[in-house]
């Protein structure tokens, strides 16, 4: 099944009694914190819960880590739980299209162990588009206990990187736009370049003009240089806008594919880590 749910399914089961789903509403825009809650208040799915990027699912940045440290199992899991979700009923997230939030959280419920965790496709501006129930009220959810099943296989360290560069069967994505990859900018970050032997793939070519992911065909063409039986480890600046990219992978039939959750600006927090360039890579 696709990681991806239509307007039109998902109107259906809410309008079904014996339906059993979770709406999460993570709209963000970096530098513009209080948007994403602000937007939430003028008009969400209804029945939507709101998840703060900022605060939800990302730590505060350290020595190591990145930009966007990923939190602690516990932690994802006392908020989750706090916001009525469990593992046994099916979740859906959304942003205003696809954005890297919706699919951060997409990312991490599945690293939690979370099997029926999708993305509205079309996102919030899809389904205002189409004249679909809003609404203003905040959701008051029932606490619940969310467990974890952390799946190892969707996640890769600095450690893990660095063992497995060059290494035959293994492609690393860097999923920045080409400036970033070859190293003529750095805009949030005190050093430019990607890790030696990575591969561009730039998160928006993923993605039609509308926001909407492109289709599994499609995704099966753009990353046709990828075999079935490799090891994918994609990262990006902070572990943001490499999801997309997972999921575009998942999309096309590739199953073997890790988050580098760190990425980009945890990478060059290790002094002696290489660094290439679009000349030296």
């Amino acid at each position: 099944m696709s990681n991806l749910v239509s307007k039109e399914w998902l109107l259906e089961q809410m309008q079904s009694e014996a339906s059993k789903i979770s709406i999460v509403d993570v709209r963000f825009r970096t530098g513009t914190e209080e948007q994403g809650i602000e937007a939430y208040k003028r008009g969400h799915l209804p029945g939507a819960v709101f998840i703060d990027l900022k605060n939800d699912l990302a730590d505060s940045p350290g020595k190591h880590g990145g930009r966007s440290p990923l939190p602690s199992p516990e932690r994802l899991a006392e908020r989750f739980g706090k916001l009525g979700m469990t593992r046994d009923v099916p979740v859906i997230v959304y942003d205003d299209d696809l954005r890297p939030e919706a699919a951060r959280l997409w990312w991490i419920l599945r690293y939690l162990g979370h099997q029926h965790v999708y993305i509205l496709d079309g996102g919030y501006a899809g389904w205002k588009a189409a004249g679909y129930p809003q609404s203003s009220d905040i959701t008051e959810a029932t606490s619940r206990k969310f467990e974890v099943d952390i799946q190892h296989n969707w996640l890769a360290d600095v450690n893990e990187v660095g063992q497995k560069l060059n290494q035959a069967g293994v492609i690393l994505l860097d999923s920045r736009d080409w400036q970033q990859y070859a190293g003529k900018t750095a805009p949030l970050d005190p050093v430019a370049g990607h890790i030696p032997g990575a591969l561009h793939a730039f998160w928006k070519d993923g993605l039609h003009e509308d926001g909407r992911l492109k289709d599994s065909l499609e995704q099966q063409k753009r990353f046709g240089y990828i075999s079935p039986d490799d090891e994918v480890i994609v990262y990006c600046g902070s572990g943001l806008s490499a999801c997309p990219n997972v999921l575009a992978l998942q999309e096309a039939g590739f199953h073997k594919v890790k988050l580098y959750a760190g990425s980009w600006s945890d990478w060059i927090s290790y002094e002696g880590n290489p660094i290439a360039t679009s000349e030296t890579s």
